[in-house]
C-alpha cells in the first residue's frame, strides 16, 4: 500500500518588542534566572495585564505580509493547564477570534512552486522554563521568559513531505526576519516549530490520527523528525496497531521521536475570555499606518529587481531570499557596479565562500562597496575575471581594497596591442602542431593556444584582445 504524509505547522515567533506582552519587564535574552519579571509575569494577586501595543502592531505586519484578514476585534482567552513554569495556572492566548485569519506563504521545492495557506496567527504569552541541570536531582524554574510576546502562526495541513515542511518553515522564517517582527534566532528559542504529522493511504480524503512533534528549533532536526515519525506511523499501522493522538519530542542524538504525553484537544484547556483584558480593537487607520511604515516585501522587491535592473526571475528570487542579501546587492549597484555583474558575484564566489565558512552575507568581510570596487575594475578592463577571483580571495583575507591589491601585486590587465602580439607570436612559434591542427579544421585547437597565451602573460592579457588577435593570425 502507498502512504501519504499530511503535515501542518504551528510556528511560535517571539516578537521583537523590548518589553513583555502584558508587562514592562525586559525580553532581553541571557539574563540571570528570575531577574526579568514583573508582578504580572509571576501572577502576584491583584496584578492586571496591560496590552503591549508594539506586539499588536507586529501581528498586523504579519497579517499584511501574508495577505491575511486583520480582525477589527479580537479576544484574549485563558488557556487553562497546570505546569510548574506557568505561574498563573493558565496562559493568556487567543482562541475564537485571533488577530489574523487566513493568508498564504509561497514555497519552492526543487522546480515546484506551491502555496501553503495559513489558518490563523494569534497573540499569546510564553511560559517560563524548567531547568533540570545542576540541581542535584531537582528542577529549577526560570520565569524570565514568562510573558514574552509570541505570535503563533498556524498553517493548514497542506504539506506532503518533510522537504515541503522545511521549505515552509524557512520561507516563514525569512519573512518574519525580513519585516523585522522577530530576530529568528532558533538557538535562543525565538523561532520554534511544532509539527503535526499523520499518515493515510494514498487517495484517501480523511486525515489520519496526528501526533505533534514539539519545539523543533532546527530545520535539520525538523526534517529528521518528520521522516522518522512518518515511517514509524506507517510501520505501526501495517503491524495492526492504531495511532494514538499524542504530543511527542524528537531526540537528535538517537534520531527518534518519543511520546511525551497524550495530546489534549481544545476542550481540555477550558478556554474562556480573559476577564482582565477587554477585546482588542484595531481601527482601519491603525492598520493603514502600520502598512505605510512597513519595509518593502520580498515578493514586491523581486518584481522590482526584474524590471528595474533587468534581472532574470531566478536571479531576482535568489537575491531577495534574505533582506541582507537584497540590501547588499542594491548597495553594490549604488556604488557603481553593473547590476548583472553584481548579481553574478554575489550568487557565485561570495555565496560559495560564505557557505564554506558557514557565514551569512551580513558577516561578509568584504563590504558591498568594496566588492563594487572590484567589479568596476572588471568593467573597465583593468583586470579580467580570473584575476578578479584571486583579488577577491586577498580582499577576503586581508580586508584591503581591490585597487590597493591590484596596484601592489602588479595585476593590471595588459591591453597593449604590441605586447599581446609579441606574446602570441612566441606561443605560435612554440606550438606548430596546434597551429597545423587548427588550420586543418580542428578549430578546438585554438583553446590550447589561448591557454598558452594567457599563461605566458601571467593571466594579465585582455582575453578578448588575445582571442581577436590570435584568430586573425591563425587565419
Amino acid at each position: 500500500m502507498k502512504w501519504e504524509v499530511v503535515i501542518g505547522l504551528e510556528v511560535h515567533t517571539q516578537l521583537s518588542t523590548q518589553s513583555k506582552i502584558f508587562s514592562s519587564a525586559s525580553t532581553a535574552y541571557g539574563a540571570e534566572p528570575n531577574t526579568q519579571t514583573a508582578v504580572v509575569d509571576v501572577a502576584m494577586p491583584g496584578a492586571l495585564p496591560v496590552m503591549n501595543r508594539g506586539a499588536v502592531e507586529r501581528a498586523i505586519q504579519l497579517g499584511l505580509a501574508i495577505g491575511g484578514k486583520i480582525n477589527r476585534k479580537s479576544i484574549f482567552a485563558r488557556k487553562n493547564y497546570f505546569y510548574p513554569d506557568l505561574p498563573k495556572g493558565y496562559q493568556i492566548s487567543q482562541f475564537e477570534l485571533p488577530v489574523v485569519e487566513g493568508g498564504a506563504i509561497e514555497i519552492q521545492v526543487g522546480d515546484v512552486t506551491k502555496t501553503i495557506n495559513v489558518t490563523r496567527a494569534h497573540l499569546e504569552e510564553d511560559a517560563g522554563k524548567s531547568v533540570h541541570e545542576d540541581f542535584h536531582g531537582m528542577t529549577g524554574i526560570d520565569l524570565n521568559r514568562a510573558g514574552t510576546p509570541l505570535l503563533e502562526i498556524v498553517s493548514e495541513p497542506e504539506m506532503r513531505s518533510a522537504a515541503e515542511a522545511v521549505a515552509y518553515a524557512k520561507a516563514l522564517h525569512s519573512l518574519v526576519t525580513w519585516i523585522g517582527i522577530c530576530d529568528g534566532n532558533m538557538q535562543e528559542g525565538s523561532f520554534r516549530c511544532d509539527v503535526n504529522v499523520s499518515v493515510r493511504p494514498e487517495g484517501q480524503k480523511e486525515f489520519g490520527t496526528r501526533r505533534e512533534i514539539k519545539n523543533l528549533n532546527s530545520f535539520k532536526f525538523m526534517e529528521q523528525a518528520i521522516k522518522f515519525e512518518t515511517q514509524w506511523q506507517i510501520d505501526q499501522i501495517e503491524d495492526g496497531h492504531k495511532i494514538q493522538q499524542a504530543t511527542i519530542l524528537f531526540d537528535p542524538d538517537s534520531g527518534e521521536t518519543r511520546m511525551m504525553r497524550s495530546k489534549e484537544d481544545a476542550h481540555d484547556y477550558r478556554y474562556f475570555p480573559d476577564p482582565d483584558l477587554p477585546p482588542l480593537r484595531i481601527s482601519e487607520d491603525w492598520i493603514e499606518r502600520v502598512r505605510g511604515e512597513m519595509t518593502e516585501l520580498p515578493q514586491l522587491m523581486r518584481v522590482r529587481f526584474s524590471t528595474q535592473y533587468g534581472l532574470s526571475a531566478y536571479d531576482a528570487s535568489t537575491l531577495t531570499s534574505s533582506k541582507d542579501m537584497a540590501v547588499y546587492f542594491e548597495s553594490m549597484v549604488a556604488a557603481g557596479a553593473d547590476a548583472k555583474l553584481a548579481a553574478n558575484w554575489i550568487m557565485g564566489d561570495v555565496s560559495a565562500t560564505l557557505n564554506r565558512e558557514e557565514k551569512s552575507i551580513g558577516d561578509s568581510p568584504v563590504s558591498a562597496a568594496a566588492l563594487a570596487g572590484l567589479v568596476k575594475r572588471v568593467m573597465d578592463n583593468t583586470i579580467n575575471n580570473k584575476t578578479a577571483k584571486d583579488v577577491l580571495k586577498k580582499m577576503w583575507d586581508s580586508g584591503d581594497a581591490a585597487d590597493a591589491i591590484i596596484e601592489r601585486d602588479g595585476l593590471k590587465q595588459t591591453t597593449d596591442t604590441g605586447a599581446i602580439e609579441a606574446i602570441i607570436d612566441e606561443v605560435l612559434a612554440a606550438n606548430p602542431k596546434a597551429v597545423e591542427e587548427y588550420k586543418s579544421g580542428k578549430l578546438a585547437a585554438i583553446n590550447s593556444l589561448m591557454g598558452q597565451c594567457m599563461k605566458a602573460s601571467k593571466g594579465r592579457a585582455n582575453p578578448a584582445m588575445v582571442t581577436e588577435i590570435l584568430t586573425k593570425k591563425l587565419s
